[in-house]
């Protein structure tokens, strides 16, 4: 498939629902938000926010900058949005630091707190980055965290419980990484590229972090606004088919400079 212009994956990211009139219901994105400026840490995303976002409508016109929901505080019910040109302005400012990793040959680690929807999304930019010269981390076997096993699948580190690639947004399987290469001696990834809590866990502790959190997760935007992470790409993180993405990651990959003349043909 050709690489989509910027027109044409906008149009692709609105009709997929990727972006656009996403699924997920206004009033779920207010609770979250709510609940983040409450001090509900489960929505912190193993970000430390300490007092700094107490008013849940200081958290909505983050969301509504760098996210594109809507503004309106008495919109309260219904469908909410993200904004496709925003979707696409982050894979932009993403493209540049993978960009910078590969020229680098940097070590980068990949892990999905979205393995139903991201994983594929997560795998393709590896394969990538390691064709460019880049060190894809292993992690350190054995690990445990939120009662379960967090291992590689297709070199993206996931949480497993019971046979079972598990949907999390907890901050504990980063934190087990991270602890884990310090234990055996060996260095901390030069760029983290997640989502959920693996992103916000390796932003806090000082790793240069770049993912992709939907509407409903608004702590991942607001450590970008605040310089933890680099980069937050709004997008819907599971819908209904997950090769949706793929227009998306083959636009991300040649933007960076990752897709080759070969590839392309």
């Amino acid at each position: 498939m050709p690489i989509p212009s910027r027109a044409a994956l906008v149009e692709h990211l609105v009709r997929t629902r990727i972006a656009g009139d996403v699924a997920t219901p206004r009033d779920n994105n207010l609770s979250h938000y709510r609940q983040l400026a409450n001090g509900n840490r489960h929505f912190w995303l193993g970000l430390e926010l300490g007092d700094r976002w107490l008013d849940e409508q200081d958290v909505l016109a983050v969301m509504a900058e760098r996210c594109g929901v809507n503004d309106d505080p008495e919109h309260r019910q219904g469908q909410d949005t993200i904004d496709p040109e925003l979707t696409v302005d982050a894979l932009d400012r993403m493209a540049a630091r993978l960009r910078k990793a590969a020229a680098g040959k940097e070590r980068v680690l990949f892990a999905t707190g979205h393995p139903g929807g991201l994983l594929d999304v997560h795998r393709q930019t590896a394969d990538a980055l390691r064709a460019a010269g880049c060190e894809i981390v292993r992690i350190p076997g054995g690990l445990m965290a939120d009662e379960g096993m967090v291992f590689q699948f297709a070199d993206v580190a996931v949480l497993e419980r019971g046979a079972t690639l598990w949907h999390t947004h907890s901050p504990a399987p980063m934190a087990a990484i991270l602890d884990g290469l310090e234990r055996e001696g060996r260095p901390r990834p030069d760029l983290v590229v997640a989502d959920h809590g693996w992103a916000g866990c390796a932003g806090q502790r000082g790793i240069d972090s770049i993912g992709y959190a939907d509407c409903n997760d608004p702590a991942l935007f607001l450590g970008e606004a605040e310089g933890t992470l680099q980069v937050t790409v709004p997008l819907d993180d599971h819908v209904a088919d997950p090769r949706y993405y793929d227009p998306m990651t083959d636009y991300l990959l040649d933007a960076a400079g990752l897709i080759t003349s070969v590839d392309r043909a």
